[in-house]
């Protein structure tokens, strides 16, 4: 675990409720794809939330906090982190937490999973097997309940024709009509599309209920819990 100071250099809408807020940390940040960070209120109050950027950006944190009414604790976060904006004053970071990163010394093809702003852990991981030009076929399945929600599916898209190992496959739980894609559960996507999971390395981040359930629903197609990935497994 690294402790550091950040500046904030944007805070800016990703969609009505997702918001982006990017970190400039006054030393280099060292951690590896899939883990997260604490933002340190006081000692005895810190935040986590997943690093959307990749390692090699050493310069830079990204975060997607979504918020809502019945989230108090993403509001005050994100209410803490304007201020600090608008008084241009540092915040305090813990980075390089959890266990649940991308293992890279693994030849297993590879199954990313993540529900709502769960996204954020994945696509570090996405944007660094790209970089390394990684050469094990990646799912990438993100999961959401409104279309309007999928704020970076472009850029998701471009991923996936960067490489033919790549693949995208977002899944909207109430979709409309004009929807041509997956729909229902993400989790039941990626069943219905892959017959066996034991041979997956399987990364997985979202509500802490719906990773009790993908883990025991995946273990009943075949998934190795030992090649399940998922910082909630502490928590459920």
């Amino acid at each position: 675990m690294q402790a550091l100071k950040a500046n904030i250099a944007e805070i800016s809408p990703l969609t009505e409720f997702v918001f982006k807020v990017a970190l400039k940390p006054e030393q280099p940040a060292k951690f590896s794809a899939g883990q997260y960070l604490k933002l340190v209120l006081n000692k005895n109050d810190k935040r986590a939330f997943s690093i959307a950027s990749r390692p090699s950006q050493l310069d830079l944190l990204e975060l997607h906090i979504g918020v809502s009414a019945a989230d108090s604790y993403a509001q005050q976060s994100l209410d803490y982190l304007i201020s600090h904006q608008n008084s241009n004053s540092q915040v305090e970071l813990e980075v390089g937490l959890g266990h649940s990163y991308l293992q890279e010394n693994s030849n297993r093809p590879i199954i990313l999973l993540a529900g709502g702003t769960g996204f954020s852990y994945v696509k570090s991981m996405a944007d660094h097997l790209t970089e390394v030009e990684c050469d094990r076929p990646v799912f990438l399945y993100w999961g959401v309940k409104d279309i309007s929600d999928l704020y970076a599916l472009k850029e998701m898209q471009n991923w996936a024709n960067s490489s033919d190992n790549f693949n995208f496959i977002p899944v909207v739980e109430q979709a409309k009509t004009d929807w041509q894609g997956a729909t229902g559960f993400v989790h039941q996507a990626v069943m219905k599309d892959i017959i066996s999971l034991e041979s997956y390395d399987i990364y997985m981040a979202g509500r802490f209920d719906m990773i009790g359930i993908v883990r025991d629903d995946f273990i009943k197609k075949g998934a190795s819990i030992e090649h399940m990935y998922a910082d909630a497994f502490a928590f459920i």
